[in-house]
């Protein structure tokens, strides 16, 4: 036994001395933000780092995506060198009661979500719980029998071979495991998803045997598809700690943290906080409040805790998460990774010749080059070839009801853009995070 956990324990550092080389940006130990009321939600007197006038441009046009329609709120942060840069409210979180978008504001953050699944896994990893070439049928023995979808026979049986190896841990946390999801997509694995109600599953064991009954969609290891892997990563978060998801991220990551907002749902006594999430509806020609128990995210209304999509946040409670990262894994004198192994979640982990093509929140990103991935980041690592402004080594991700965020060590910022709508209005993307991203970097003054 000793000899194979010292075994392990080589293989890790070889993995993350790899990754040192690979993501070569230094990340910052100290860290930024050590105060517990950080960070204060007000617009700064001043921005160093940024011309006046480009924040100014900034927040001119996050104004204007509510004065034109694209949304009824929003909500921005911007900081660097662990400094409010910007901060902003636009509009309103309750289009009934007009009350504003204020501190504490809550949002459905959907596969935001998953980068705090991902910390959690890897803390997991630290513990040497696990080593990413690991198979995950070693971990998961149901996925033992699963095949991978070859076709579909003309009256529309699957047709099915077995695949070549098992998935990895490390291709589970960079969507090229294989796996389906069912939010898209008219094969029949991505079909199974929808018609089993995969991810409306009571409980996580009922959502394994359910992932374990459809056949994967592609190969393990040759293809980026984005998939249910990171709610599974959930699941194993859940084995390895002998801990509820929820526990686990409040004991681990949520009160080291001091993110007292963030859960898998909202408490009634806090339940008019949350934003309103919004619907485009051509009759109404706008978006209209959608109210429908699968948006509500009261404890009632939740299945299983969604490792993929779970969480509803504050943006001072992301903002809280984003430094620590930025951090290279410590806030406030409390860490929760090493420098190392955040190296290792924003180094690109993808196969040769394939790439990331949208941001998360179902949105192409245009760009001739895909983007890189990480362990459950996108990476921006040619920000020439992938037609960004960011810096190299820049990640990120974002969530189905729009919200966003993007974290980029080489200029020690981050921004997290919170909204919450479904659609947009027809002809005219909004283009959140692009222009965002543009207004940020043309703002920022160059380095002397």
């Amino acid at each position: 036994m000793h000899s194979v956990l010292h075994l392990k324990s080589g293989i890790r550092l070889l993995a993350i001395a790899g990754a040192a080389v690979l993501a070569s940006l230094p990340v910052r130990a100290e860290p930024k933000a050590p105060t517990e009321h950080w960070p204060v939600l007000a617009p700064p007197q001043s921005a160093p780092g940024f011309r006046s006038d480009g924040i100014a441009d900034l927040d001119e046009r996050l104004s204007q995506f509510v004065e034109d329609g694209h949304v009824v709120g929003l909500q921005a942060l911007l900081v660097k060198d662990g400094e409010v840069a910007l901060y902003g409210e636009y509009g309103v979180r309750d289009v009934e009661t007009s009350d504003p978008v204020q501190p504490g504001t809550l949002y459905r953050i959907y596969s935001m979500t998953k980068p705090v699944t991902g910390v959690a896994l890897m803390q997991l990893y630290e513990q040497g719980k696990f080593d990413l070439d690991d198979p995950v049928t070693q971990y998961i023995p149901e996925f033992a029998s699963l095949q991978v979808l070859a076709g579909e026979a003309a009256d529309g049986t699957p047709i099915l071979k077995a695949p070549s190896r098992p998935a990895t841990m490390r291709e589970l946390m960079s969507h090229t495991a294989g796996f389906a999801y069912g939010l898209g997509g008219d094969d029949y694995a991505n079909a199974q998803y929808r018609e089993q109600g995969v991810l409306r599953s009571p409980d996580m064991q009922t959502f394994i045997d359910k992932v374990a009954g459809i056949p994967l969609l592609l190969e393990p290891g040759t293809e980026w598809y984005y998939s249910v892997s990171v709610d599974i990563q959930g699941y194993l978060v859940e084995q390895f700690s002998g801990l509820s998801l929820g526990e686990y991220f409040r004991k681990n990551i949520f009160d080291p943290l001091g993110m007292d907002d963030t859960g898998f749902f909202v408490p009634d006594a806090e339940y008019g906080r949350l934003s309103d999430i919004m619907v485009y509806s051509a009759e109404a020609g706008g978006f209209v409040p959608l109210y429908a128990d699968g948006v509500q995210f009261r404890e009632s209304t939740i299945a299983f805790e969604s490792g993929g999509g779970g969480l509803v946040s504050t943006i001072d409670d992301y903002a809280r998460f984003c430094q620590m990262l930025l951090n290279g894994g410590e806030l406030g004198g409390v860490r929760l990774l090493s420098e190392d192994t955040v190296r290792l979640m924003r180094s690109n982990h993808l196969p040769p010749n394939t790439g990331v093509a949208f941001d998360g929140t179902l949105r192409g990103t245009g760009a001739p080059r895909p983007r890189d991935f990480g362990l459950n980041f996108a990476v921006i690592s040619d920000p020439v070839g992938m037609q960004s402004p960011a810096g190299t080594g820049t990640f990120y991700w974002g969530g189905a009801a729009g919200t966003w965020f993007w974290i980029d060590p080489e200029n020690n910022l981050f921004f997290i853009g919170m909204i919450q709508r479904f659609g947009g209005l027809p002809g005219s993307p909004a283009g959140f995070r692009e222009e965002s991203l543009r207004l940020v970097y043309d703002a920022l003054e160059e380095a002397e």
